[in-house]
């Protein structure tokens, strides 16, 4: 096809596209014009500003005249589009790329600058911190005294390399017996029992702060058991609330206590009824509800912040009621979904005074219905070091930026998706629930074919736009709670973690409630197909392999799908295909009904999960389209924790490692659901290794019938190797021969006959392979012993097929399930022959594989296969 000229060839082959990007009909013929010229006129309308202390940008209209919806259109660029294996190599090789990204993704600078940090008082920090601590509390006293205080209350021993040895020696008790608050912040302490020794001398503290000191990652809870016993009227502890915060912590938080004014003068005062702000925002509070915090207490309190609080030990019942008896309460920030449920209408109901929740207005959430909502989200921006390249700060902000598509013609679609970055125009797009602008990316061929496309987004104001607004997009367009918006927003702001570690819990306790029941092991009742007169069973199937390797007389191969009486196929057959081909009940096929729960990696784990919990032998997996808000619960708690946080993204239904991702950054994993539904599975980051190289285990299992469970494993398997030796190096996870061992259809294969691995395997591991076999087999039985038992109605009198199930071991050569494929890929077996393993070695040749396997699965035979 010729070039487009016209406008009405242009609607022609861009109608799909067209009705896909949401782009009013009005502005099709600009859209046209804007293309076909190449304007990109954004410039004279838009400037980006830098924002978030230039860690951010925005895009604001900065044109006189304002605009109105739906008025105009406009094509942004795209400054890098790739696959995603590709980005790392490309931000290396391709000249002024990851320079241009740093720049758009403002991580161009050193977070940690060569400026001096200044204090609060105008004094620089480092010149501060090399001045004699003695000197400081020399002059603390001063300060006290020309403020009229007997003593000095209120200590700030802040960043001065302060040691165990110089804790001892300021002898801070005697100095300070009265001491109400003390901070130790950012110093070098180490010895727990030198600072419980100190701090718990000091009998009247209320507020310690120890954070940022040595001696908080060298020791466990039981120091600060040991200083609430010591100190028994501490409020605050590094930040966090006591179980035993009154009065002096929420004067604090409420800006009434601080170094001005350490304490109340008289014990009958109440500093708190003058508190009208108080913001209680994460201090890890777990019940809100006590004498101080009370309506009698703070007649005056208008504004309350309790996000990032647990506050499990009250019932939502109870904390309404005693927020709905603050009588000037009106502005009210919590975390939604929260400890005070999931719904902000249901909080508006329950304390009718509210008038703002989460900065939006009680008759805006009322009017539009939001049970989720939060204007003061605040983002996430990347973090680096000085040290660290360009390429790699690319690598882990670009998921706060790019967007995807996939490729498709009439007969398929593309296999992985398209990655892109808008250009600094359209990058400078801020989110925001209620946008002015919308985006779509655009494919437009000027010569009508997919050849000739080029990738563009547009973008168009869907609301009016004054002069000087900030322009915005809906980073989540087109996904609503029904999806898990707000969960999914973990990937650009600071969402409430708690929230989400209280639905890992709950998830964690449901897996662990499962006890797996032993399954009865019964007798063969299947039976021979093997005809009395004589004639050998028709087989059709569309697999070249069985075509070609099944040759024993008592099977033939036709043509006819109508006259087989086996049909053994790749393809799915659901009810509609044997209708639509003809297929009778009286005909054996190579599948069970509903085998879904097996070989779609979801529906496996769930069958596995709802069967046995958690078993020792299934990593950690999550169906991210229904299971989200749990996984990233489980990813905080092992970052609270400093465990590992690798995770594995597999398509639900792929093979091949098609669209697998490794990776351990949160927002990508929770980006990569835009590009098809996904399992997110705990990534086993200690494989064993053979030869320092990672490798898997392809078993074959022959299943004569559900019920009762007949299964067999065939005495042949192969093992996979990768080509490149294994590391965990952040580098390796985008090369495929590292953490990948199918070779099959990419990269180069090695084949390794299976005696030899395991002779070698053996010598290299000091182990015995058969004692690995053992548990590899109680596993797969475990497997289909789930199915079986969650799904009855996999039962078919009628039904034989064959699945491929793939082992990976640990360091510890324990086996862990990677996934059960369905009419799995036998060309190895066929390829080579090989020893049996098990049993008495004997020779199984590679040209029999189709042979025994119809033999077990058809004939009652057990010929180099072994019951389960």
């Amino acid at each position: 096809m010729t070039k487009i000229q016209a406008y009405e060839d242009f609607l022609k082959v861009h109608g799909i596209l067209l009705a896909a990007s949401g782009l009013p009909r009005t502005l099709h013929r600009k859209l046209f014009d804007k293309l076909t010229s190449e304007t990109f006129d954004g410039g004279a309308y838009f400037q980006v500003h830098p924002c978030q202390d230039g860690r951010q940008r925005r895009l604001l209209l900065t044109s006189a005249a304002p605009m109105p919806k739906d008025s105009d259109v406009f094509l942004i660029d795209h400054a890098w589009t790739f696959r995603l294996s590709d980005a790392y190599k490309q931000l290396k090789e391709v000249p002024g790329l990851a320079q241009r990204m740093a720049a758009m993704m403002c991580v161009d600078v050193d977070s940690n600058s060569d400026a001096e940090e200044i204090d609060g008082d105008g004094v620089s920090r480092d010149n501060y911190s090399k001045s004699n601590v003695t000197d400081i509390v020399e002059n603390e006293i001063g300060y006290a005294k020309e403020r009229g205080y007997d003593t000095v209350k209120w200590l700030e021993l802040e960043e001065l390399d302060i040691d165990d040895d110089m804790l001892l020696s300021l002898d801070l008790s005697s100095k300070f017996p009265d001491l109400l608050a003390l901070s130790l912040y950012g110093n070098k302490l180490e010895n727990g029992e030198i600072v419980v020794q100190e701090v718990t001398k000091l009998k009247n503290l209320k507020a310690l702060w120890l954070n940022n000191n040595p001696v908080l990652e060298n020791c466990d809870g039981c120091m600060a058991d040991t200083i609430f016993k010591g100190c028994p009227g501490l409020e605050i502890y590094n930040s966090c609330f006591t179980g035993n915060f009154g009065e002096w912590a929420l004067g604090f938080c409420g800006d009434v206590y601080k170094k001005d004014n350490p304490g109340p003068i008289h014990q009958n005062d109440h500093p708190l009824q003058s508190v009208t702000s108080l913001d209680l925002s994460n201090r890890s509070i777990h019940s809100l509800i006590n004498k101080a915090f009370s309506p009698g207490e703070m007649p005056s309190l208008s504004h309350l912040n309790i996000r990032g609080n647990p506050l499990k030990q009250n019932p939502v019942s109870e904390l309404f009621k005693v927020l709905k008896g603050f009588p000037c309460l009106q502005t009210l920030e919590v975390d939604l979904p929260g400890p005070l449920g999931e719904s902000a209408i249901e909080i508006l109901e329950s304390v009718p005074n509210i008038s703002l929740l989460n900065g939006v207005n009680r008759s805006k959430i009322l009017e539009t219905g939001n049970h989720i909502i939060d204007s003061v989200l605040q983002p996430c921006l990347p973090e680096w070091t000085a040290e660290e390249p360009l390429a790699d700060r690319v690598i882990n902000a670009m998921w706060l930026y790019l967007m995807t598509y996939r490729l498709a013609d009439e007969e398929k679609i593309d296999e992985t998706s398209v990655c892109y970055v808008m250009d600094e125009l359209g990058s400078a797009l801020r989110h925001s629930d209620e946008p002015n602008f919308r985006v779509a990316p655009f494919l437009f061929m000027p010569e009508g074919n997919l050849d000739s496309a080029v990738s563009y987004s547009i973008l168009w104001p869907i609301q009016n736009v004054q002069n000087g607004d900030e322009c915005t997009r809906d980073f989540l367009f087109g996904i609503g709670e029904d999806k898990q918006r707000s969960a999914r927003l973990t990937a650009y702001f600071h969402t409430p973690q708690f929230y989400f570690i209280q639905e890992y819990e709950k998830f964690h306790q449901m897996l662990q409630s499962k006890s797996s029941t032993p399954f009865p092991v019964k007798s063969s009742s299947s039976k021979s197909l093997r005809r009395t007169d004589g004639c050998a069973l028709r087989v059709y199937t569309d697999l070249p392999q069985v075509e070609e390797f099944l040759t024993r007389p008592e099977f033939i191969i036709t043509t006819e799908l109508k006259d087989a009486d086996i049909i053994w196929t790749s393809m799915q057959v659901d009810d509609d295909v044997k209708r639509a081909a003809g297929i009778t009940d009286r005909q054996y096929i190579n599948q069970f009904p509903f085998e879904a729960c097996l070989v779609m990696k979801h529906h496996l784990a769930e069958t596995i999960q709802k069967a046995y919990g958690s078993p020792d032998w299934l990593h950690p997996t999550y169906n991210l389209d229904s299971h989200l808000s749990p996984f990233i619960g489980d990813y905080y708690v092992r970052k609270r924790d400093g465990l590992n946080n690798l995770w594995i993204l597999k398509p639900w239904n792929m093979a091949r490692t098609i669209d697998t991702t490794v990776t351990d950054n949160l927002s990508a994993i929770i980006r990569l659901m835009e590009t098809g539904p996904k399992i997110c599975q705990k990534y086993i980051e200690h494989p064993a290794l053979f030869q320092g190289k990672k490798f898997d285990i392809r078993y074959v299992v022959l299943v004569r019938s559900v019920k009762p469970l007949e299964l067999f494993l065939a005495d042949v398997f192969w093992v996979r190797l990768a080509n490149n030796q294994y590391t965990l190096d952040k580098h390796s996870l985008f090369e495929y021969e590292t953490h990948f061992t199918v070779m099959n259809y990419r990269g180069r294969m090695n084949h390794k006959n299976t005696p030899e691995f395991v002779k070698e395997f053996e010598q290299e591991h000091q182990v015995k392979w058969l004692d690995i076999h053992e548990r590899v087999r109680n596993m797969i039985r475990s497997v289909f012993e789930a199915a079986a038992t969650v799904h009855p109605e996999m039962h078919s009198p009628m039904s034989r097929a064959m699945y491929g199930v793939d082992v990976i071991l640990d360091n510890s050569f324990q086996p862990k399930l990677l996934e059960v494929t369905y009419c799995p890929d036998c060309t190895r077996a066929c390829k080579y022959d090989t020893q049996a393993i098990v049993g008495g070695g004997e020779l199984v040749k590679g040209i029999d594989f189709y042979n025994y396997v119809f033999g077990c699965l058809f004939l009652d035979e057990s010929t180099h296969v072994c019951p389960l």
